[in-house]
């Protein structure tokens, strides 16, 4: 089977935030992507859904991110937030922070969904049970930065504070919630002016995105809102200072005829234990003994509509990267289906929500993997 690899010549988005404490005076940190040298102060801004591709395609509605374009990072498998926003937060990729889907398997807990830190679907929350600062060890970058000296600010949505996810991979800062775009621009200068270092978060397009579809007119007015947001950052910028705008994904638009509905295909639930990911990017987890026959009737199932593959064989082609521990192994499923094309693995029966989705992420495809990393200098 060809198999899609991750593009060697392209920078990760995990190397994104070590670059910039490099280029802060962090001598511990690698820089592995070319920036200044002296920064007084920077911010990495991370743009939920901010494909390159789409970018690209809606210059037009984006001026002042189209006029920083510059090079293309690659997310790594899954193309899905909860390993972006952990190769931000870790500097490592999905084989090592662990965070290997919108759902995954988690020791005795069974599948967890790694955003809501409950057992999914619908279960109760585990943030007692499965404590996150146990389930991804490493520690964050945002924890080395503080221990080096820098005064580090997180700026999130309020609601976002103290949840599973947030502990997890982006513990070690000081949490700023904020209610709005206004909110976020102001709390990114303010940090940013006092010499800092700090990481933004900003997820509206994204879930308009899922929505109403990439590329929709909903989309593209709210990519204009993204716009002014990164305008208003960058009219506030210091002299000397770095304004680093990333995303975590791209994403497709789904058809109903795009849709395989695994709930209902007897096929595709025989020898199964467990399903988790997402409808682009599935983790199967088989019954004992079972493993190699759910593989082949995922594979009969889908033909060229996915590429279905072992564990084993996921990790060989390095969709979690160079390294998989032992710890994270585990979470990976017995098999590993990523959607081609526009092809969505739904679940309409346990995922009623997500299944009804327009736009989806988490596979292997350009669009998905490919984000912009845009770079203002005050």
């Amino acid at each position: 089977m060809d198999l899609p690899r991750p593009d060697p010549g392209l920078p990760h988005l995990a190397d994104v935030a070590p670059s910039v404490l490099s280029a802060l005076g962090g001598p511990e940190f690698d820089r592995r992507i070319p920036l200044r040298d002296g920064l007084a102060g920077a911010c990495v801004l991370l743009v939920d859904g901010l494909g390159a591709d789409l970018l690209d395609a809606h210059a037009a509605d984006a001026p002042v991110l189209a006029g920083l374009r510059g090079q293309s990072l690659s997310v790594g498998f899954p193309s899905t937030t909860a390993a972006g926003l952990a190769a931000v937060g870790t500097g490592c990729r999905s084989g090592e922070h662990g965070m290997v889907g919108y759902s995954f398997r988690l020791g005795d807990s069974g599948v967890v969904n790694a955003l809501q830190w409950r057992r999914h679907p619908g279960g109760e929350d585990l943030r007692d049970v499965q404590l996150p600062e146990q389930v991804q060890p490493l520690p964050t970058v945002f924890e080395r930065a503080a221990a080096s000296g820098f005064a580090v600010t997180v700026a999130s949505n309020a609601q976002f504070a103290g949840t599973g996810l947030t502990r997890a991979v982006l513990r070690g800062g000081r949490f700023v919630g904020v209610h709005g775009l206004g909110d976020l621009a102001a709390t990114i200068q303010h940090a940013v002016a006092r010499g800092g270092f700090c990481y933004g978060y900003h997820g509206d397009l994204d879930l308009i995105g899922h929505l109403h579809g990439p590329g929709s007119v909903a989309w593209r007015l709210q990519l204009r809102q993204v716009d002014r947001l990164v305008e208003s950052i960058v009219e506030g910028l210091p002299p000397g200072t770095l304004l680093a705008v990333v995303a975590d994904h791209g994403m497709v638009a789904v058809g109903e005829d795009d849709r395989v509905d695994v709930d209902t295909t007897p096929e595709l639930l025989d020898g199964v234990h467990a399903i988790g990911g997402e409808a682009r990017a599935r983790h199967v987890y088989a019954v004992d003994g079972a493993a190699g026959d759910v593989l082949a009737a995922w594979r009969e199932v889908l033909g060229r509509r996915a590429w279905v593959v072992s564990r084993d064989e996921a990790i060989a082609a390095g969709w979690f990267g160079d390294r998989v521990t032992d710890r994270v192994a585990d979470r990976i499923g017995d098999v590993v289906a990523a959607g081609r094309d526009s092809t969505a693995l739904v679940r309409r029966t346990a995922e009623p929500v997500e299944s009804g989705l327009v736009g989806h992420h988490g596979s292997l495809t350009t669009a998905e993997q490919r984000v912009p990393l845009l770079l203002a200098y005050g």
